[in-house]
């Protein structure tokens, strides 16, 4: 019995030694990598954490909802923002008419900080506004999903009429 196990060691112990090594490296390899990782993406939240976005100064972005000559469109019709940065939406409306500023899409691929009107902040889900003549907006927010969307007013007539544009995050 010894003489076989004797033959099973001097084959096999050399093997095992090497395995134990070769696993040795393979294991400390994969930990300094993880260890990589982890550092990056901590890195990487720490640069984008809600804390630094929201310590951002917002930039301004205005847009009108129809004009005071009662034309139906959006003034601008075409908006454009950056993913992570933090952005102020002020939207008027000069209109004698209500108008909406409907974007679902948007909406969904934004993380609202607040909408303010008058003396009322709102915080949370937002995908429509509705502005009556002579109201104003602000919405605070910070694009998170690249993409086109599509913007128009909901009220009947007013996007066949020309009330539409488009809102693209980059």
């Amino acid at each position: 019995m010894n003489l076989l196990f004797a033959g099973f060691y001097k084959i096999l112990y050399p093997s095992l030694i090497v395995g134990v090594r070769s696993l040795r490296r393979v294991t400390v390899v994969f930990l300094l990598l993880l260890c990589l990782i982890c550092v990056n993406v901590e890195e990487a939240i720490a640069a984008n954490s809600p804390d630094n976005i929201l310590k951002q100064p917002a930039t301004e972005v205005t847009i009108s909802l129809g004009n005071s000559a009662n034309e139906l469109r959006f003034e601008p019709d075409h908006l454009e923002f950056e993913s992570g940065k933090r952005y102020l939406l002020r939207l008027n409306n000069p209109s004698q008419l209500k108008h909406y500023f409907t974007a679902k899409d948007f909406a969904d691929s934004i993380w609202t900080q607040k909408i303010q009107a008058g003396k009322v902040e709102v915080k949370g889900a937002i995908h429509e506004l509705e502005l009556k003549p002579g109201g104003e907006a602000e919405w605070v927010f910070i694009p998170m999903k690249p993409g086109n969307y599509n913007l128009h007013c909901s009220i009947s007539g007013h996007t066949e009429a020309g009330m539409s544009g488009e809102i693209a995050i980059r």
